[in-house]
C-alpha cells in the first residue's frame, strides 16, 4: 500500500483508508463478525487510517472500532490510525439532526469517543458539522485544548468552506478537512482543496464512490428498507436515470483498462491531488481488496480530463443529501 501524509505532523498513512460508518448503520443490515473480519483484511492489505464517528449506529461504529482495537492488542494499535468526529447528536429512529459545537460538548464528547473507542489518544479529531452559532475561535481553541491535553493528536474540520478553514487554521494547525468528493460530487474543487493544499492540510474525502452508485453495481430497487439512499434525491428514480447514463460511460472508460469502476473513481481521486485520501466504505473483504488495488492505477492527463468531462457538474442530477442531511454543511 502507498502512502500519504496525514497534515503537518508528517504522520504517514496509507493512500487509500476506510470509511468504517456503512458498518453500523444507513446501508441496511449489518454483522458485527463479518465488520470485524473486514477490518482485520483491510489492515493485512496495509490499510492505516480507520475513519469513524460518534454519531454512527450512536456510538456502535466506534465501540466496534474499540473491539477491534481491542482484539489486536498493542501491534494492531500501532499500526492503526483512527480519525473520529463530533458535532450531529441525533434522536434513535430519526434522520433529523442537530449540531453540537459547544466546548463543552466537544470535551464530553471527546471523553466518550475516548470510552467507546478503548484509545489514550485520537488520532485525528474532526468537528462533523459546523454551528454558525458558536464562534468558530471557541470550537477550535477546545479542539486544540484536547490536543495539548494528549487526547488528540492532531484536529480537523469537515465540511467546511474555505473561509472557514483559514479563520481555523489561524487559532490551531488544522490537518485535515473532509467532505464528500467523487466523480459525481465536486464541490471541493471551489477552492476547499487550494485551500488545504496552501496550509498543509490533507483532504479526506468520504463516499468516494457515491454510495456505491459509481460501482454500477447498485440496484436501487433491492436496497433494504431504512437504507438511507431510498431518500436522497440523487437515488430517486428521474436523478438515478439520468445519473445512470453517467455510471454507463465509466463502465465503458473501466473496461478499456481492465479494471473496475471502483477502482477508476478511486484512480482518479488519487492523480488528482497528492494530498487527498480517499476513504471508501464497504462490509466486504473482497471488495476491500478490490478497491485497494486502486492505489496502482496510473491515469494520464488526457484520461482525467476525460473523466472530468464525463462527470462535469452540470450533468450530475439531484442533491446530494435530502434538506435534513444538509444541516451543518457550509
Amino acid at each position: 500500500m502507498k502512502h500519504r501524509y496525514l497534515g503537518q505532523a508528517g504522520v504517514a498513512v496509507s493512500a487509500i483508508g476506510l470509511g468504517c460508518m456503512g458498518m453500523s448503520e444507513f446501508y441496511g443490515a449489518s454483522d458485527d463478525g463479518d465488520s470485524l473480519r473486514t477490518l482485520t483484511r483491510a489492515v493485512e492489505l496495509g490499510v492505516s487510517l480507520f475513519d469513524t464517528a460518534d454519531t454512527y449506529g450512536f456510538g456502535h461504529n466506534e465501540s466496534l472500532l474499540g473491539r477491534f482495537l481491542a482484539d489486536g492488542g498493542a501491534a494492531r494499535r500501532a499500526r492503526v490510525r483512527i480519525s473520529t468526529k463530533f458535532g450531529i447528536v441525533r434522536e434513535a429512529g430519526c434522520y433529523e439532526r442537530r449540531i453540537d459545537n459547544s466546548p463543552g460538548y466537544v470535551r464530553a464528547a471527546c471523553e466518550a469517543s475516548l470510552r467507546r473507542l478503548g484509545v489514550e489518544h485520537i488520532d485525528l479529531y474532526f468537528c462533523h458539522r459546523r454551528d454558525p452559532e458558536v464562534p468558530l475561535e471557541d470550537v477550535v481553541g477546545a479542539m486544540g485544548d484536547l490536543v495539548k491535553a494528549g487526547k488528540v493528536g492532531q484536529i480537523g474540520l469537515s465540511e467546511v468552506s474555505a473561509e472557514t478553514l483559514r479563520r481555523a487554521h489561524a487559532v490551531h494547525p488544522v490537518a485535515a478537512v473532509q467532505s464528500e468528493y467523487s466523480l459525481w460530487s465536486r464541490e471541493p474543487e471551489e477552492g476547499v482543496l487550494a485551500a488545504c493544499a496552501e496550509m498543509g492540510a490533507s483532504f479526506i474525502a468520504y463516499s468516494p464512490l457515491g454510495r456505491a452508485f459509481l460501482t454500477g453495481r447498485l440496484k436501487l430497487d433491492e436496497l433494504a428498507e431504512g437504507d438511507f439512499r431510498r431518500v436522497n434525491p440523487r437515488f430517486e428514480a428521474g436523478a438515478a436515470a439520468i445519473n445512470r447514463r453517467l455510471v454507463d460511460g465509466l463502465t465503458a472508460f473501466a473496461a478499456r483498462h481492465r479494471a473496475s469502476n471502483a477502482q477508476i473513481a478511486l484512480a482518479w481521486l488519487l492523480a488528482k491531488h497528492p494530498h487527498v485520501i480517499p476513504i471508501p466504505g464497504t462490509r466486504c473483504p473482497d471488495r476491500l481488496a478490490e478497491n485497494m488495488a486502486a492505489a496502482d492505477l496510473v491515469l494520464s492527463s488526457a484520461e482525467l480530463a476525460e473523466l472530468d468531462a464525463l462527470f462535469h457538474p452540470e450533468q450530475v442530477a439531484g442533491a446530494r443529501y435530502p434538506e435534513a442531511g444538509m444541516a451543518g454543511i457550509e
